[in-house]
């Protein structure tokens, strides 16, 4: 019910006048029956932009941080993030990636619009980063189409640390369907997650037309963040007068 009274009442009405997204390709979304969305990830706006525009309901998996925040603003964010449809999944952990497939398959068991990004992560710099196979996983086990979609215009409206976005064009645009029924029943074979993987992160760079990166966003961002700490202990520190 809160899902719906954000969508049509409060928040997405509110996103439309102040973005005012240009949607490009929507009617490739299934208008029934299960789906994945897989999209790219450039900014916090992109968990509520593209469900605004949507005529179906969308889950996406987030990550549990938005969950377990502490005080009243982290029990605000939760009650936030579950009323608008969103399921918590632990990044951590050798569990972690497993646990995000058996809470997907379940929302598309149920004939629903489940929402991806691939990459795992936000984009740091707006680039578009490699994969993760757990996309791949779920839509061979489902036996479900992926929708590939880009947005565009939200990283600059609101890049990392920044807290109240800008106004900024955005353009939101789906592909046409994935058909993967041609790998029925090879799921556990690496080689075709990876090739479904690959092909799907294909169709969103076409139509994001980001830079893109064969590096998993997180260990390049681990790996800059390392660099600069480096830096900063190897810089000379100023005498004491």
């Amino acid at each position: 019910m809160f899902y719906y009274l954000l969508k049509y009442v409060l928040l997405g009405p509110l996103l439309r006048l102040v973005f005012r997204p240009r949607i490009e390709g929507l009617a490739h979304v299934p208008s029934s029956g299960a789906a994945i969305v897989a999209g790219n990830h450039l900014s916090f706006s992109d968990h509520f932009l593209m469900p605004a525009v949507l005529k179906r309901r969308i889950t996406f998996l987030a990550k549990a941080e938005y969950f377990t925040g502490p005080g009243l603003k982290g029990r605000l964010t939760a009650f936030f993030f579950h009323s608008a449809g969103q399921i918590p999944v632990d990044r951590s952990g050798k569990e972690a990636g497993q646990a995000a497939i058996r809470e997907g398959l379940g929302v598309l068991s149920k004939g629903e619009l489940l929402g991806i990004y691939p990459e795992g992560t936000r984009s740091h710099d707006g680039r578009l980063y490699k994969g993760k196979v757990g996309v791949a996983v779920m839509a061979l086990k489902a036996g479900v189409p992926v929708v590939p979609c880009a947005m565009i215009g939200t990283f600059e409206a609101q890049p990392p640390g920044r807290k109240i976005p800008r106004i900024h064009p955005v353009v939101i645009r789906f592909g046409e369907p994935l058909d993967f029924s041609r790998y029925q029943g090879m799921e556990k074979e690496k080689a075709v997650l990876r090739a479904v993987t690959d092909e799907i992160m294909y169709a969103i760079l076409s139509l994001s037309e980001q830079e893109y990166v064969d590096r998993y966003a997180a260990d390049v961002k681990a790996a800059e963040e390392k660099h600069k700490a480096e830096e900063k202990r190897r810089a000379p520190r100023m005498p004491l007068r």
